[in-house]
């Protein structure tokens, strides 16, 4: 087995053997958090292959400070992003303040539901729901920063991770229901 350290200096060399097996090592995973930024698996692939590109043409700019594997997530969320800010720029227009939530405890217990209820869900969320749901949720970012990157205010960030939540509870409770 090549060790990550081999298989990032290769790839910086160009060694189509190598860049072979950096995507057949991270592609899988990769592809998994692409997935929750789509709807479709062929939105998730063109983006999984747009990340690749520039994981390959950016990696002399690794210095190898902090995980390979984490640098890699990195360029993935940001390849999904801007396809979605490409394909989706007007989809966000509500601010927090228009809207009055009120989510209910539903008091499920949400330890039943496996991954791919879960990321089913998620799936099938409006585009700005999920986008802010999982730049917030998942990959950890503040709301200031979901607004920089997709041009957005901070509140219209907190609105769509507000519906989102309001959304996946809504559902969860549904699926809740129907195992009963």
């Amino acid at each position: 087995m090549v060790s990550e350290k081999d298989l990032i200096e290769g790839c910086q060399k160009g060694k189509a053997k190598l860049q072979k097996l950096l995507y057949e090592r991270y592609a899988p995973k990769m592809f998994g958090v692409c997935m929750r930024y789509f709807r479709t698996k062929e939105e998730a692939q063109d983006a999984l292959q747009d990340g690749f590109v520039k994981v390959f043409t950016k990696i002399n700019a690794f210095k190898g400070q902090g995980s390979f594997e984490g640098w890699i997530r990195r360029i993935m969320v940001n390849t999904s992003l801007n396809l979605i800010r490409n394909n989706l720029k007007h989809q966000y227009h509500d601010d927090v303040d228009d809207v009055k939530v009120h989510i209910a405890d539903l008091s499920v217990e949400f330890d039943q539901f496996n991954v791919q209820d879960i990321m089913k869900l998620i799936q099938e969320l409006p585009n700005g729901y999920r986008v802010v749901f999982n730049m917030y949720e998942i990959d950890g970012y503040a709301h200031k920063e979901i607004a920089d990157e997709l041009n957005i205010s901070v509140n219209t960030s907190k609105s769509q991770l507000l519906k989102a939540r309001r959304h996946l509870r809504k559902e969860l409770g549904k699926l809740h229901k129907e195992q009963r």
